[in-house]
């Protein structure tokens, strides 16, 4: 045989690339199917507000300080540093932001807890970056650090201020304010009150159509301005990390810094504004936790909140649209607690319906061994769904965790995390 040749002076032609197709219209079909399922749940349940605006809305508010720490893990791990510390910067945002609203107000919190958050970030990049600490020591070093100089601040600032203690600092005065969306959800516009329309069609409990309105009007009705923002933040993530020069240089750094360094990429610097970013947010989330839930810095305040969103992340497949959906699992199972017993085991059908799919689905890739498990795990989750009347509180809050450990155990072949996340980096190495 011989090699095909073209004729002098014309260049050969090549197959134009095959248009790359977005991911848009597959992840409204998953999403309409999981609101049918919901659907489905709350009639066959008779959980009526198993899907209603009321559980999404708390569902929202529970998410939101897990997606502001999982963006903030996320920046810090695109540029290679794996940030178990997310747990100590949230708890240096609550005390930060909570003695700033104290004396300057509401706003004034958020700038605290950003400004918190990025200490312990500083923190965390000179540990990492530039003396070489191992990424996870210094991460839980930075943790334990947190609970003791946040009550060690508290005891010197709060003691002897009216309704403060150790434990607790003085109230902030005044709210950020609450935004609803008019037409759609009864917001109102120049001081008249607009229709609520999601709300006229939510009551009418339609299949299916109810449940969409109830998840719009669930996200769309009394959010406070920290939560707009938070929302803001996904697709703002998003830009930045994939459709700037800088999200490059970061995305570069933790892919193959010595590559990047070559290309004159300062990669300490690089590296030490992704984990500033990653502090900041996640001090933002301790802020959240002051401002939405009471009013004012508590110890203890941040509960494991840092490591679940540290979950939500590798839910998320270092995604921003992933982390939110983590954070928005996490969210909704916490939500169905605050809800009615048929919402709770509601909870549990709906979990075995979608881990049954996943079996179907594996079988028909011909992962056999996955389908196998995933069916057994659906079936137990079936069957406690039929034999049970009320599902203890406990159950419900490990639920999210099952479904991650779900995730990482079955879809790890999915899951890639940047190349170099939590390997030691000196300039002048040849790998």
């Amino acid at each position: 045989m011989t090699a095909p040749t073209t004729a002098p002076g014309i260049e050969p032609v090549s197959a134009p690339p095959r248009p790359r197709r977005s991911p848009l219209p597959r992840a409204l079909i998953a999403a309409a199917a999981v609101i049918m399922v919901m659907s489905l749940v709350g009639h066959v349940a008779n959980a009526p507000d198993f899907g209603s605006s009321g559980n999404f809305g708390a569902a929202l508010r529970l998410a939101v300080p897990l997606l502001l720490a999982g963006l903030g893990g996320l920046f810090s791990e695109r540029v290679g540093i794996v940030n178990i510390g997310l747990e100590g910067m949230m708890t240096f945002g609550t005390w930060f932001g909570g003695w700033a609203g104290w004396q300057w107000g509401p706003w004034a919190a958020i700038v605290g807890g950003i400004v918190g958050g990025a200490l312990a970030g500083g923190l965390h990049a000179l540990l990492t970056v530039t003396i070489g600490v191992d990424h996870v020591v210094s991460g839980f070093a930075i943790n334990i650090i947190a609970v003791g100089l946040t009550r060690f601040l508290a005891t010197k600032l709060f003691v002897g201020q009216e309704g403060a203690s150790q434990s607790f600092g003085p109230a902030i005065k005044g709210t950020l304010g609450k935004f609803t969306m008019p037409f759609t959800s009864g917001g109102k516009l120049f001081g008249w009150k607009t229709p609520d329309a999601l709300g006229v069609i939510e009551r009418h409990r339609w299949f299916f159509v109810s449940d969409l309105a109830g998840l719009l009007r669930g996200l769309t009705v009394e959010l406070s301005w920290l939560t707009v923002i938070a929302i803001l933040l996904v697709p703002a993530s998003a830009y930045v990390l994939w459709y700037t020069a800088f999200g490059l240089r970061m995305r570069s750094v933790g892919e193959k810094p010595t590559a990047s360094d070559s290309l004159g990429v300062n990669v300490y610097l690089t590296r030490y504004i992704g984990v500033l970013i990653s502090g900041g947010l996640a001090g933002l989330g301790g802020a959240y936790l002051v401002l939405e839930t009471s009013g004012r810095y508590q110890e203890g305040q941040v509960a494991g909140q840092g490591f679940i969103a540290l979950a939500a992340l590798i839910f998320g497949n270092w995604r921003p649209t992933g982390v939110a959906l983590g954070a928005g699992l996490f969210g909704f199972a916490l939500a169905v607690q605050l809800r009615s017993d048929a919402s709770v085991l509601g909870l549990v059908l709906f979990v075995a319906i979608l881990i049954g799919a996943s079996a179907v689905w594996s079988a028909i890739q011909r992962k056999w061994v996955v389908a196998g498990v995933s069916a057994v795990i659906a079936a137990w989750f079936g069957w406690y769904y039929a034999v049970t009347d009320k599902v203890p509180t406990q159950f419900v809050y490990i639920t999210p965790y099952a479904v991650t450990l779900l995730v990482l155990g079955f879809a790890s072949q999915r899951l890639r995390p940047p190349a170099w996340d939590g390997k030691p980096w000196r300039k002048g190495q040849s790998t």
